[in-house]
């Protein structure tokens, strides 16, 4: 059986409750992220999972603009 783990070995999706943790938000507030389009999640078997790549993006965001990975600026 083959599991979903990226190449440094965390999870290539995550939970709504333990993306709200994540995040330090409250599930709530992630339903209602997924609800306005504003948190994309995909459909693993029956349940919701949100992308570790979204959320790593969402944590790389700081005041609206995505951070780039490189050399300074």
């Amino acid at each position: 059986m083959k599991t979903q783990i990226s190449s440094n070995d965390h999870p290539a999706y995550y939970s709504l409750t333990d993306a709200a943790w994540i995040l330090g938000v409250t599930r709530s507030q992630i339903h209602r992220a997924i609800r306005t389009g504003v948190l994309p999640v995909i459909r693993r078997r029956s349940r919701l999972v949100v992308p570790a790549a979204t959320l790593q993006r969402l944590l790389d965001t700081t005041d609206g603009t995505p951070r780039t990975s490189g050399g300074a600026q």
